[in-house]
């Protein structure tokens, strides 16, 4: 009888309790189990089971031509590529796949930032060990699969190109390269397919793009953002087209670890990467506008105390989405909580003629209750088509919009009374000052789930020492609240709201 399986996205192995049988008997099962692990070994496509932010990565094929998969270090970023690549050449696709398929044989090209770091992961995890021929296919792509390949001149074990059945019949190619040969290395003939595993320079990123262009194939991205917002990360975060998607898996994410590993390894990191490198965000330096560990902020969802007060705050979206933030103020500890967030753009949700999309961004939030909401100045504009403000159009739906646009509380004239409402202004270094001050003190925390908010906190940044407006509409939308939060009330009354009617014509 055999004990428990240990298993890994990528491994399988068998762990035999042989303690009660007979000599004769234990050489008979090691024989048995030797030639099951060697199937096992050889088709460990058929084996593949991804974590949730892995088959995410996935199915995002299905919809988005290029796709980022930036993660933690050792998370399984890579072996998600290898698999899917391995699966288009084949044809092989497990019931659970809901990615872009292959019905019949393809080209890929595929590579790293050398020759060597591409023989040693892109090649590792489709054929096996690179130094044991005799292993290969034993990685991604099954033996029986694996029809040729051709060596490279000048690296050992090093392979050019490998040919792969589909089962569709015929054979599919799929080609290694690296990013230190330069562009003109990835212009090949078309292809169906493009992987990059780790950041490439962008003009060799355009070339994996322009040779899918007649094909309109996938161009996947595997890494660890350590070189910050760079101009290949600018194209994902935030996303410029409909047709890209970002995915990020942390260090949480790779189930493989248990609590005390992942700590290990993440004090194993000096601290200027550990955000990079656990957690996949691009890194920052010095010009991150909240230089705080996400750790100290974040809070797991609570009931909100009766009697702590609210409000909400309203960022419009013209060439940008439309974001909304909930404040909770525990008056007492002078703690600041983030309990809701919303973000969405109009052409996105807006698909019914005649459904304004202030209609629809209104009846997003209006479940959050009868709270006061703050919103900036831009809501003094008139909308082109009805003529209307846009802070009068949310009112109109019954969101309780304050009077008059955010401004800070009023100054204090020099007899010491508070001058007139709006003395205070609207600057927005104040505001972010005031936020960071918060953060650092503890009297900032935002719920751990609200993970749009979040990826706003992790790459809000400076350039050239100024505040990058883009990709900000959560956190300024807080920011408004967090500006007038002196007119937060508790809320007024339950409120339920049937979206259906605001869906009928």
């Amino acid at each position: 009888m055999l004990s428990t399986q240990t298993i890994t996205p990528d491994t399988q192995t068998i762990t035999p309790d042989l303690s009660h049988l007979s000599r004769e008997q234990k050489i008979e099962a090691i024989m048995l189990l030797e030639e099951k692990q060697r199937r096992l070994d050889e088709n460990k496509l058929s084996r593949y089971q991804p974590y949730p932010k892995q088959k995410l990565f996935h199915a995002k094929g299905s919809t988005h031509r290029e796709r980022l998969f930036r993660a933690s270090n050792q998370s399984g970023k890579t072996l998600a590529g290898a698999f899917e690549v391995a699966m288009h050449l084949t044809g092989i696709y497990p019931d659970w796949w809901e990615g872009k398929r292959f019905a019949g044989p393809n080209r890929w090209m595929a590579g790293s930032e050398s020759a060597e770091l591409t023989r040693k992961g892109v090649q590792r995890l489709l054929l096996g060990s690179p130094e044991d021929r005799k292993a290969w296919g034993t990685g991604a792509i099954p033996k029986a699969c694996l029809v040729d390949w051709s060596m490279r001149s000048g690296v050992a074990d090093a392979v050019a190109s490998v040919t792969v059945h589909h089962i569709s019949g015929g054979n599919s190619t799929l080609q290694f390269a690296s990013y230190d040969q330069g562009r003109t290395k990835w212009q090949a003939d078309t292809l169906d397919g493009v992987w990059f595993d780790e950041e490439p320079p962008p003009d060799v990123y355009s070339e994996g793009i322009t040779r899918t262009n007649t094909t309109m194939g996938p161009v996947i991205l595997t890494m660890t953002p350590l070189f910050g917002m760079s101009e290949v990360v600018r194209r994902f975060i935030p996303p410029s087209t409909a047709d890209r998607a970002d995915i990020c898996m942390t260090i949480d994410d790779a189930l493989h670890y248990t609590h005390e590993e992942r700590a290990r390894i993440i004090a194993s990191y000096p601290e200027h990467e550990r955000e990079a490198r656990t957690k996949g965000i691009p890194s920052m330096g010095s010009g991150r506008i909240f230089p705080v560990a996400e750790s100290a902020i974040t809070v797991e969802a609570f009931e909100i105390p009766k009697h702590w007060v609210r409000i909400g705050g309203l960022d419009f979206g013209y060439d940008h989405p439309t974001a909304a933030a909930q404040l909770a103020w525990d008056r007492d500890l002078d703690i600041i909580y983030v309990v809701a967030c919303y973000k969405a753009r109009g052409a996105d949700i807006v698909n019914m003629p005649g459904l304004s999309p202030t209609v629809a961004h209104a009846a997003a939030v209006k479940p959050w209750g009868d709270i006061p909401w703050a919103w900036p100045h831009d809501g003094l504009q008139h909308d082109k088509s009805s003529g209307e403000e846009l802070a009068d159009q949310f009112r109109k739906q019954g969101l309780d919009m304050l009077p008059e646009k955010a401004t800070h509380p009023p100054k204090l004239g020099k007899d010491g009374k508070e001058e007139p409402e709006g003395s205070g202004g609207n600057s927005v270094e104040a505001g972010l000052m005031d936020m960071l001050d918060r953060m650092q003190t503890g009297r900032w925390k935002v719920f751990a789930h609200l993970e749009d908010w979040l990826a706003e906190f992790r790459l809000y940044h400076r350039k050239d020492g100024k505040v990058v407006k883009e990709y900000d509409d959560a956190i300024s939308a807080s920011r408004y609240a967090f500006m007038m939060r002196r007119f937060a009330r508790t809320p007024k009354k339950k409120q339920t709201f049937d979206r259906t009617k605001i869906f009928r014509r």
